[in-house]
Parts: structure tokens; C-alpha cells; sequence
């Protein structure tokens, strides 16, 4: 088994640390424990013995999880260390080598290196910026076959912040149902659209061959504490927890504890409303800077996250633009080329507004000059 080089994260890792401002990420900028809990809570924190805690996720936070999806119980629930774990243990529990993957693009890539590591044939079907970054579903249906094992779907999308519509969301449960077809869709930007009404979830189709990932790491603005999950139905959930035992065995005790509180039904929407406030004075903010460079400059407005997905017109490689940004003002953003488009840039604008604010002006010069 040979990994190709994750090229976002690898960079990310390398870099996020060694600049003056960080905008290559896809989240808000996360709060303290004390910026964002009661005293009452904390103590309780302070009084929770280090335990393994359970393996599965703690009864209470697994109904938590199971409250966000409507007929869920926490029989359909297996948490673990992050999103990107669910997606993992996803592909180790359902796939082999030579299995067929449909696979959306662009999208968070992790899904797409790890399945062509384990020998899985990975096809594409396309986001269209013609189309406001939606899909073309007579490609996907011409992509599918009987051959197709699993279909994977970003949404909302990383890195263009569109939101699939009620309506294709069902049409592409049809194709999936056609050649019986798992469909794994990670939902991590679920609960951070903009116009703070969340998006149709792939759960709701009532499709048993639904596997559906999320976490904190995103739209709660919780990234430190790696917590993520899968809903499916209760046989993949014992499955993935069997696998689940070879990897990190269990999420840790204290992320268990702040995770329950956090999604519990009666908190819940306190911290999407905090988030959401954010990225809309954000988002308001990046719109004014962008328009300074309409002759060049493009970009289709986010429906949710906190990412702008925006192609350019200068002749200049990406990936060679944002080590120019770097090197020349210290700020770290995110190249196209990366997710294998060329002549586009993903700014993260959920920085806190004031970090923001300077890292786009000392931006600004270098594009002037371009």
C-alpha cells in the first residue's frame, strides 16, 4: 500500500505555523474554554477522571448526535477522532482493491488519496463553476455502473461553499439506489450556511446504504477537540466500530464531555448562531477587498463555511502565487492547483475580523502588482 503525498494538508502543516496570518483555513477561529463555557461547566471538566471513556462515544453524546438527524438513535451513531477518521474507517470497512469509487470534485481530498492507496479505481465527476459550483447529474449518471461500490459527495462543498439543493440531493440518492451504490457524504460544513437555514442532509433520504460524516472541526468552530462522527444505519455502524478497533480505539474522555454539551438539542443552535454571525461580517468583509480586483478577480459567493473558492487571470501558477504571498507578506492561503485547478485560490475568511483585515491589506500590494 503506497500513499500519494496529501499535497493541502502536508502544506498546511508545514507552513500555518510560520506565518504572521493564517488564511488557508476552512474554519472559524476557535474560542477558549473559558470564552465559551459556563464556570459550572468547566468545573465539571476540571472534576472528570482521565478515563478511556467509552469507544463507541459516550451515551450522552451519541444521543446528542442522534437529536441533529430526524428518526436517529444512537444505535446509528459511532463517534471518533475527527471526520476525517469516519471517512477512513468508511473506506477500510466497505471497500477493497478494485472497487469501483465515484468521487466528487473539487472536494477535500482525503477520501480520494487514501481509497487509491488501498487499490480502489477512483472516478471523477465534476462541480461546474458554469453552473454555481453544482453538479452536471447526466455526468454522474453516465459515470455510475454496476460496478459502483461507493459515491462521495461533499456538502456543503470544500472548497467552494455551495450547498446541493433539496432536490439534487434526492436525484442523486436515485442514482446511488440505481446500481445499489453506498453513498458517503461528508457533511463537516452542515450547520454554517449563511443564510442560516441548514442544508438538506443525505441522511434524510432514508436510504440504508447512507453513510453520513461530520464533525465539530468546521461549522462549530471546535477543531481542537477532533471530534467527528458517522450516522448509518445500526449493521455499518457495529461494522465500522469493528474496524474502529484498530485505529484510535476510542475519542478522548474530556472532547466526549465538551462534545455532548456542545450538541446537546438545547445548545446546539447557540453555537452555529455564533459562527454564522462571524462569517457573515466576515464574508461582508472579504466582498469589499475582492471587489478592488473585479477585472481580475472572481468568485461565486459561499452559501456556507468559511471559504471563498476564487479564480484569478494572471498568468502565474497557484501554487507558485501563494509561496509569493507568503514569502513576501506572511500570510498563508490555499492554492488551486492543490486540488488539481489551476488559476484559483481558496481564502479562508473565518480568521478573527481584525487578522483578517490585515492579512488582506498586506495582500493587497502584491496583486496590484501582478
Amino acid at each position: 500500500m503506497k500513499f500519494e503525498p496529501f499535497q493541502l494538508e502536508r502544506q498546511q502543516s508545514t507552513w500555518e505555523n510560520k506565518v504572521d496570518y493564517n488564511l488557508s483555513e476552512s474554519g472559524i477561529h476557535p474560542g477558549t474554554l473559558k470564552s465559551l463555557f459556563s464556570s459550572n461547566f468547566i468545573e465539571k471538566i476540571e472534576n472528570t477522571e482521565l478515563t478511556y471513556g467509552f469507544t463507541e462515544g459516550s451515551p450522552e453524546l451519541r444521543q446528542s448526535i442522534a437529536s441533529i438527524y430526524p428518526g436517529a438513535t444512537p444505535d446509528n451513531v459511532q463517534a471518533f477522532n475527527g471526520s476525517a477518521e469516519a471517512n477512513m474507517v468508511a473506506i477500510m470497512s466497505l471497500l477493497e482493491k478494485g472497487d469501483e469509487m465515484v468521487y466528487m470534485v473539487p472536494n477535500y481530498l482525503q477520501i480520494y488519496g487514501f481509497a487509491r492507496g488501498l487499490g480502489v479505481n477512483v472516478k471523477t465527476f465534476s462541480l461546474h463553476e458554469s453552473l454555481n459550483w453544482q453538479p452536471d447529474l447526466d455526468e454522474l449518471k453516465n459515470l455510475v455502473s454496476e460496478k459502483t461500490k461507493m459515491i462521495c459527495i461533499c456538502n456543503p462543498n470544500n472548497p467552494t461553499g455551495a450547498v446541493l439543493p433539496k432536490e439534487t440531493v434526492h436525484q442523486i440518492g436515485e442514482i446511488a439506489k440505481d446500481v445499489g451504490a453506498w453513498i458517503l457524504t461528508d457533511e463537516v460544513y452542515r450547520g454554517a450556511e449563511l443564510n442560516r437555514e441548514e442544508c438538506t442532509s443525505f441522511w434524510d433520504l432514508g436510504y440504508d446504504k447512507t453513510i453520513v460524516n461530520c464533525g465539530l472541526s468546521k461549522a462549530y468552530g471546535l477543531p481542537g477537540l477532533r471530534i467527528g462522527w458517522s450516522v448509518a444505519n445500526s449493521d455499518y455502524i457495529q461494522q465500522c466500530w469493528a474496524t474502529h478497533d484498530y485505529t484510535s480505539i476510542a475519542i478522548g474522555r474530556m472532547s466526549d464531555i465538551i462534545a455532548a454539551h456542545v450538541l446537546h438539542p438545547t445548545r446546539r443552535m447557540e453555537t452555529l448562531d455564533r459562527i454564522r454571525d462571524a462569517l457573515t461580517a466576515n464574508l461582508s468583509l472579504f466582498q469589499n477587498w475582492i471587489s478592488k480586483f473585479d477585472s481580475k478577480m472572481r468568485f461565486i459567493p459561499p452559501e456556507a463555511g468559511a471559504m471563498a473558492f476564487v479564480g484569478y487571470d494572471w498568468h502565474i501558477n497557484s501554487t507558485k502565487l501563494i509561496e509569493k504571498v507568503r514569502e513576501e507578506a506572511s500570510v498563508m492561503l490555499v492554492a488551486g492547483d492543490w486540488y488539481g485547478m489551476d488559476h484559483y485560490l481558496r481564502f479562508g475568511y473565518g480568521a478573527k475580523q481584525s487578522d483578517l483585515e490585515v492579512a488582506l491589506e498586506r495582500i493587497t500590494p502584491i496583486f496590484k502588482s501582478l
